[in-house]
């Protein structure tokens, strides 16, 4: 696909979809329609596959084409799907995206490199050699909390010069960076700049972002999909009341667990308790336990009955 679908800026809730798993090597089908359609049927604008959330990076290959391919298929072009292609060798970004394009998707993601840590002029050389080889539109990912690098300005006013590169997820948390990238849309009015830290969609969208990139919408995607919404038209109040919920939602579920991975394992065990899919987590990681997995079942209940319509679809 040419960069067509991008022509303007991909607004909305954009969700970075969870990978079912039935084992450490085996995608769970069944559990990832019902998680797509569920997202689908809340409102979302697009869905993100094999990103954080995702659990991409810690996906053997084979696994990954089934993804690709399983949630092309699903979705069905109800909306755009971008697959997440970040990766230490070079060769399997392209293969990954190469695939993405075969199975129908429309656009690729792309974090730096990460474990050992590349200076900017080597990223920007990097990108240079990598996005002619892409068959499909790219946005980039900065994460320097996981990548250890990040999309510093410069490159990113040399990425808004590359035609087939159309937006940037910022997941640094960092609002002075992202009010730096929305300075800087004048260049490319038809960039596309999301938000990932759930805790900022109310702010970010107000101050001019298109959208977010949230996983909380795994779980609730009408709760987000509203608030983008009433932050899109202007209506403060409303958005006051909606931020609060997401806020709820990320104390009463993201806390529980004593380690970093316990926002996916709050959101994986999440949907399993709507009976969505099951909880079954990538190595090296291990679903909750008992004792957790109870606590986030009060907490989804709890979150359920303060947001009533909202949580459901």
């Amino acid at each position: 696909m040419s960069t067509e679908l991008f022509r303007q800026p991909l607004r909305g809730i954009i969700p970075p979809v969870i990978t079912p798993l039935s084992d450490r090597d085996t995608l769970d089908r069944t559990g990832l329609e019902g998680v797509l359609e569920h997202m689908l049927a809340g409102g979302v604008k697009g869905v993100f596959i094999l990103g954080t959330t995702g659990e991409g990076p810690s996906l053997g290959y084979r696994l990954r084409h089934e993804v690709i391919e399983a949630s092309c298929k699903i979705v069905h072009q109800r909306v755009p799907v971008l697959v997440g292609i970040t990766d230490t060798a070079f060769v399997e970004s392209v293969a990954i995206a190469r695939s993405a394009a075969e199975s129908g998707a429309d656009a690729v993601v792309l974090a730096p490199p990460y474990y050992l840590p590349e200076g900017q002029p080597e990223l920007r050389e990097y990108l240079d050699r990598l996005i002619p080889q892409l068959p499909l539109p790219l946005f980039l990912y900065n994460m320097p909390s996981l990548t250890k690098v990040p999309f510093e300005l410069d490159i990113v006013k040399w990425a808004m010069q590359q035609p087939r590169v159309v937006g940037l997820k910022d997941s640094s948390g960092n609002m002075g960076y992202f009010n730096r990238l929305l300075e800087l849309r004048g260049q490319r009015p038809d960039w596309t700049i999301v938000t990932g830290p759930e805790e900022l969609l109310a702010e970010s969208v107000l101050l001019g972002g298109h959208g977010g990139v949230n996983g909380g919408a795994n779980i609730f995607p009408r709760l987000y999909v509203s608030l983008h919404a009433a932050a899109e038209a202007g209506d403060l109040q409303r958005t006051r009341e909606l931020h609060s919920m997401v806020i709820a939602v990320v104390s009463k579920l993201y806390g529980i667990g004593r380690h970093s991975s316990s926002v996916i394992k709050g959101i994986k065990c999440a949907v399993s308790c709507l009976g969505l899919a099951g909880d079954f987590m990538a190595e090296p990681f291990h679903r909750f336990r008992e004792s957790e997995r109870k606590a986030v079942e009060a907490a989804v209940a709890e979150l359920q009955a303060a947001l009533g319509p909202l949580a459901k679809v």
